[in-house]
């Protein structure tokens, strides 16, 4: 983490499946903060990626913090597995889970880190009342599902409401964002209250991973209010 504050996930959507270990011990060597796990079942968004089983065989290979996003129906069926796994914050869409302060609390008491996931055109209300079972707020700036989509640009505003909301309300939860994040992007979300930039193809797709995280944390750096 630089002086900014900002935190850099690259998310293994965009890694090397074939070498997956090496890929996440080179993050971790590259300065990332965090790992992104984005986890994919085929129905709450058009894509399969992997489960616990893989997660759990990643764990050894590292000491970075595992951010697991459940892009899955029934949640709750799940998170003891994920957190058995390895996984040290889990988020789920608030779209997906119909007793969520509930599902919260259950992330809580796995010992893990609670946060909520919100679509694009998800609006905030959906966590204003459950902003005390809170550790971290994801806002995707794209629609779940593949990596390498462009940033929508409404998004901009979305984050800047909410760092108000939060402001507002006297709550420092961190906002996560996740699509289209890039150089050119991320001084963008930053500015607008973001402090944890996850990046697929700007840290994964580049053959530089210390030098693409250090682009990421440059261009934070260079954040407006």
């Amino acid at each position: 983490m630089n002086k900014t504050g900002v935190r850099i996930a690259p998310s293994l959507l965009s890694a090397d499946f074939g070498r997956l270990a090496e890929e996440v011990r080179a993050v971790e060597a590259a300065g990332a903060d965090l790992l992104h796990l984005d986890v994919m079942d085929g129905h709450f968004v058009p894509n399969l990626t992997f489960g616990p089983p893989v997660i759990a065989s990643l764990r050894k290979y590292t000491r970075l913090t595992f951010d697991v996003h459940l892009m899955i129906e029934a949640p709750d069926r799940y998170l003891e597995d994920f957190a058995r796994a390895g996984a040290d914050w889990i988020s789920v869409h608030a779209e997906a889970c119909p007793h969520l302060q509930r599902t919260l609390s259950r992330i809580r008491d796995l010992g893990c880190k609670a946060g909520v996931a919100l679509n694009p055109a998800t609006p905030l209300s959906m966590v204003e009342w459950v902003l005390p079972d809170l550790d971290y707020i994801l806002i995707m700036s794209v629609n779940p599902g593949f990596g390498g989509q462009k940033y929508l640009p409404q998004s901009t505003e979305k984050i800047r409401r909410l760092s108000a909301l939060l402001a507002e309300r006297g709550y420092a939860i961190p906002i996560e964002v996740d699509g289209g994040i890039a150089p050119d992007t991320a001084a963008e979300v930053v500015a607008a209250g973001a402090s944890i930039l996850v990046a697929g193809s700007a840290v994964f797709g580049k053959e530089d991973y210390p030098s693409a995280v250090e682009a990421l944390r440059r261009a934070a750096a260079k954040a407006k209010p």
